[in-house]
């Protein structure tokens, strides 16, 4: 098939730049492809929501009807835990830019589902259940459209009966809408050397529960982060609790992919989180209704790579644009999308949408990460302490109009973070109880994933016996660990013997992997389209 513009990714980015550009144009063909069994499966965010990005794209959405988000937050708290007690931090003491008053509490899976509808009554042709694989390039090295995978392929890499081929799609445009560490987005980064000036991103794992809590306890509007415990002052993440309708509660946990002691486990961490006292009083009494797991971007300002390239560009959390100190990132999704279309009708016969790559950091995406950006690279440095040092930062800014800091480069990549065993204090997890805290198979089933078992494992290993020859001697092999869905074993014989495990059907598209790993080994690749998580409401 051939079109104007095809988008991979049906998530806030894809769509609105997708509604962008048949409001600007309506004669443009544009197609979104999406690996996700439909619109949102795959979507999950905390999400206390900046309209901004839905005002500018939508301006009538607060008058629909079926308008995704109707909650806004009325109490902002913020507090730093120790193994037993919670202490208040003063809202006085954040920046204006902080504030959460005008936001929503929501669904960015409702937000997705909305924005899908209103896409396609423009005519945007909207393919989901559809995995891109590859990135197609003319004779000139142009990127000139994308590849979904073939189906009913067996784990022996061979056609079943079901076998079904995949379809090229050529457009004068790709937009990559991937979000976080997306496979075809680092093929054309590599390939462009999109990330020669900007170097390396920088990554979190956040991990999200949803609870429906006893009579009393939900407070809709109520919003609460937290630092500190149960982390330690070096490594860097914190909590998220978000009061929704409907007796409802988001319960979530970030953890910094940099950090060091290899025998951490974000998953656990999470788990400890909720035996808080503050939180074992929210939860007692309520169920846990649904679970997932996503990476984050959250270099900022200064790891954005070039975004345009020739044929397309990155846009949204494929280009880096989440908000580390506020923990957002969809409004400046929609935004991005949003600027990418107007760049591609006003510049239809250039090679690339160049005013997009000129322009996003005088726009309000680069007015809301500019003054942020040295927050991370101080917090990976000094810890809670570096935590503090950003808040003066983004004071200076407030109040000065800049930092004497400048901007502040990142120092590692993620993977590179890691202590060998031998160096680090091991931690040890209790069990869980199944009432507070659970295990990793049971929160994966609440995540509704779901793969065709007979294909090939789409989690590829550049040398299959690396994780145990190298990995499990100096590390432990972290993959048991900082995977949050039970993907990665190490299994011992009788004999003595050990060997590497890959239960590539709990995967939830994550991507920790692919981030972590001490050696680079693992590469995600999307699986058979429409495999994955299924996440109603996250």
């Amino acid at each position: 098939m051939t079109c104007d513009v095809v988008i991979v990714g049906a998530g806030p980015a894809g769509l609105a730049a997708a509604i962008r550009l048949k409001q600007r144009s309506p004669e443009l063909q544009v197609i979104v492809v999406e690996k996700g069994a439909e619109t949102g499966a795959h979507i999950l965010s905390g999400v206390v929501m900046d309209p901004v990005g839905l005002d500018a794209l939508l301006p009538g959405w607060r008058e629909e009807d079926d308008r995704p988000l109707r909650q806004e937050v009325v109490e902002d708290r913020f507090a730093f835990l120790t193994r037993e007690r919670a202490f208040s931090v003063p809202e006085m003491l954040f920046p204006a830019r902080l504030s959460n008053k005008g936001c929503f509490v929501g669904s960015l899976g409702e937000v997705t589902r909305y924005l899908a509808g209103r896409a396609e009554g423009l005519g945007v042709e909207i393919y989901t259940g559809f995995a891109a694989t590859e990135i197609l390039y003319d004779e000139t090295g142009r990127v000139a459209g994308i590849a979904t995978g073939d189906m009913g392929i067996g784990k022996d890499g061979q056609p079943t009966a079901a076998f079904t081929p995949g379809m090229e799609l050529r457009a004068r445009y790709t937009l990559l809408a991937e979000g976080a560490r997306g496979s075809l987005s680092k093929q054309v980064i590599a390939r462009h050397g999109l990330d020669r000036d900007s170097g390396f991103q920088k990554y979190g794992l956040g991990i999200k529960e949803v609870w429906e809590v006893a009579p009393g306890k939900c407070h809709p509007g109520l919003i609460r982060h937290t630092v500190g415990w149960p982390l330690d002052r070096h490594t860097g993440g914190g909590s998220f609790v978000y009061h929704g309708a409907d007796q409802l509660v988001t319960v979530g946990f970030v953890v910094h992919l940099d950090y060091a002691n290899p025998t951490l486990s974000p998953f656990d961490e999470f788990q400890r989180f909720k035996t808080h006292p503050s939180m074992r009083d929210l939860l007692a009494g309520g169920r846990r209704v649904a679970y997932g797991a996503r990476a984050l971007t959250e270099g900022g300002w200064q790891a954005v790579p070039r975004v345009a390239f020739p044929g397309g560009a990155l846009i949204g959390c494929a280009a880096g644009f989440m908000n580390v100190a506020r923990i957002k990132g969809s409004h400046n999704a929609i935004l991005s999308g949003m600027q990418a279309a107007d760049a591609i009708v006003a510049e239809p016969d250039l090679a690339e949408p160049r005013s997009y790559e000129a322009g996003w950091r005088m726009s309000a995406i680069g007015r809301d990460l500019y003054p942020v950006r040295n927050v991370k690279p101080l917090w990976s440095r000094f810890g809670l302490a570096g935590l503090a040092l950003g808040g003066l930062d983004m004071w200076a800014h407030a109040l000065a109009g800049g930092s004497v800091l400048g901007t502040l480069r990142h120092r590692k990549a993620d993977h590179a973070s890691l202590r060998p065993r031998a160096e680090v204090t091991p931690i040890a997890y209790p069990n869980p109880d199944g009432v507070l805290t659970f295990d990793r198979l049971s929160s994966v089933y609440l995540s509704g994933v779901n793969h065709e078992e007979n294909q090939p494992c789409h989690l590829r290993l550049a040398d299959p016996l690396l994780p145990i020859r190298e990995n499990l001697p100096r590390f432990g092999e972290p993959a048991r660990l900082y995977c949050p869905a039970g993907v990665y074993e190490v299994a011992v014989a009788a004999d003595g013997a050990a060997s590497f495990v890959i239960n590539a059907q709990n995967c939830v598209h994550c991507k920790t992997c692919d981030i972590k790993d001490p050696a680079q080994n693992i590469t995600w690749t999307p699986p058979e389209g429409g495999g994955g998580p299924n996440y109603a409401n996250m």
